[in-house]
C-alpha cells in the first residue's frame, strides 16, 4: 500500500496525513510535485483520471482517491481511535460536520486561491472580482461555525474526529492563501490552539 501526495502546504494530502498520524499508520508516501505539473502525467493519471492527489494505492493496484473515501478504507482496517464516530447518530453528526465543512468553509478558500491568488493566475483564467469576495464568504463561514463550537472542544462533539482534520487542513491552507480567522472569532481560535498541539497537526 502506498500513497501519492504532496507536501505542505497542499491540504488534501495533509488530511490524509494526519489520519495517518492519529491512528499511529506508517504508509509510505509518494511526492507527486503539483507545481512541476507531475499529478497531469499520463503515469499518475492511470491512478486518478482526474490528475489530483491525494490517491492511495492497494497492493493489488486498486487506486482509491478523494481524502475522505481513502480515510474510510483505512478507517474499516484500523478502527481505533474511532474518527468516523462508533454509533450510528456519532457517524451521521461527524459526516454532516464534514459535509458543512468542506461547501461553507473549504469552498470559498478553494474559489479565492483559484481566483484572486498570484500562483494560480498562471493555470487558469481568474475572475479576481469573484475570487476576491470569497474572502467575505470564508469569514463569515467562521463566524458561524464559531457561534456552532460554543461550548464544546471539537466540531461534532466531544472527541477530535475526521471533521476537525477537514478543518484544520483547510483552515491552514486559508492562512497560506492569505485568509485569516476573524479576530471576533474566539471559539475557532481556541480549536485552533487545540487541534495545531495535536502531535498529528505536523503531518
Amino acid at each position: 500500500m502506498k500513497l501519492y501526495g504532496e507536501a505542505m502546504p497542499a491540504p488534501n494530502p495533509r488530511r490524509v496525513r494526519m489520519f495517518l498520524a492519529e491512528k499511529g499508520l506508517d504508509i509510505p508516501e509518494i511526492r507527486v510535485n503539483l507545481r512541476k505539473g507531475e499529478h497531469k502525467a499520463p503515469e499518475h493519471r492511470a491512478r486518478n483520471s482526474l490528475g489530483q492527489v491525494p490517491t492511495l494505492e492497494l497492493d493489488e493496484g486498486t487506486c482509491i482517491s478523494e481524502t475522505i473515501s481513502i480515510c474510510r478504507y483505512l478507517e474499516e482496517l484500523h478502527p481505533e481511535p474511532p474518527l468516523f464516530g462508533r454509533t450510528a447518530i456519532e457517524r451521521a453528526l461527524i459526516d454532516m460536520w464534514v459535509r458543512r465543512i468542506e461547501f461553507q468553509i473549504m469552498t470559498p478558500v478553494g474559489m479565492f486561491w483559484r481566483h484572486a491568488h498570484p500562483l494560480t493566475a498562471a493555470l487558469l483564467t481568474q475572475y479576481k472580482d469573484f475570487g476576491e469576495s470569497n474572502r467575505e464568504l470564508y469569514a463569515r463561514g467562521l463566524k458561524w461555525l464559531d457561534r456552532e463550537l460554543a461550548g464544546r472542544d471539537w466540531i461534532a462533539g466531544d472527541s477530535y474526529t475526521i471533521a476537525d482534520i477537514a478543518l484544520l487542513s483547510t483552515v491552514d491552507f486559508a492562512a497560506f492563501t492569505g485568509l485569516v480567522i476573524p479576530e471576533e472569532a474566539a471559539n475557532i481560535r481556541a480549536w485552533h490552539t487545540r487541534a495545531t498541539a495535536r502531535p498529528s497537526a505536523q503531518a
